[in-house]
């Protein structure tokens, strides 16, 4: 079952959508040569401190930190560690969350460690979050789930490669639901595949966390032996961008974006919803 969201329930959601967007402002901050993921992931529990929020990362089926942290051929679901110390020329995709008064928020975001980085690499993350932009562009009132996947799907496929090939679209993981809890129903595939139908009709409250993964080769992956690390099986690096993003009467609202999305749906003909905070 989807679970709809009043216009009150979707200001919470606002809340933690904003503690969310500190999050990755003050962990893209961090994101330095010589910094270690583990140190990010302190930089994210002292900004869950501030605002009174709880981590939803944080034991999540027994997940053992605050933020995802995937560094180069990882593609989600990497563990903070010490001994992950970020280099010159590096990418890495956080993952992370908050929960305010039992409402969640949740995006990720690819960001650029120090300098040096290829045409190839800035181009994969620019494709990566503009096809996000694309799925939550898509997210109208009237439209179905599939409506999403074929705007995320449609717009890689259109973006030419550096060097030719084909962009991959991670097969194994995708968007979902959330709300009062952080993975909920349905399923958003980054890509159209006919057997699973249309999927549910977008109404006013449908709540979604929007998120594709590109890799520079293989969609495919596999799961290390720490039993969450997921990782190319080809080795090639990847992005992965979220939002997480309500749709109103109004239109739809990126709940994790600090502007609500304005900017960014401005550039598709798109009024983003009023913002419930300001």
């Amino acid at each position: 079952m989807v679970q709809i969201k009043t216009p009150e329930q979707i200001a919470k959601m606002r809340e933690a959508g904003l503690v969310v967007a500190a999050i990755h402002a003050a962990t893209r901050e961090a994101a330095v040569p010589g910094a270690s993921t583990k140190d990010l992931d302190e930089v994210a529990r002292k900004v869950l401190a501030d605002h009174n929020a709880k981590p939803n990362f944080l034991g999540y089926g027994g997940f053992p930190a605050t933020i995802c942290t995937s560094v180069n051929e990882v593609v989600v679901h990497g563990i903070p560690s010490e001994d992950v110390v970020l280099k010159d020329g590096d990418i890495i995709s956080i993952d992370c969350g908050a929960i305010i008064d039992g409402w969640h928020g949740d995006a990720a975001y690819t960001a650029f460690v120090g300098s040096g980085h290829s045409p190839e690499l800035l181009e994969l993350s620019r494709v990566t979050e503009g096809s996000m932009w694309a799925g939550i562009a898509a997210m109208k009132l009237g439209n179905r789930l599939v409506d999403i996947s074929r705007a995320i799907e449609t717009y890689i496929r259109r973006q030419p490669k550096p060097g030719g090939g084909k962009y991959g679209i991670v097969e194994d993981y995708g968007g979902h639901g959330i709300g009062t809890e952080m993975h909920m129903d349905p399923h958003l595939l980054n890509y159209v595949e006919k057997r699973r139908g249309k999927g549910p009709k977008l109404v006013p409250g449908f709540c979604l966390a929007i998120e594709p993964m590109v890799s520079l080769g293989t969609p495919k992956t596999e799961v290390l032996s720490d039993d969450w690390t997921v990782i190319t099986t080809d080795g090639t690096w990847s992005s992965h961008w979220e939002h997480s993003v309500a749709l109103t009467e109004e239109g739809p609202l990126v709940l994790t974006a600090p502007d609500g999305g304005t900017a960014k749906l401005a550039e598709y003909g798109i009024t983003a919803a009023p913002d419930p905070l300001a």
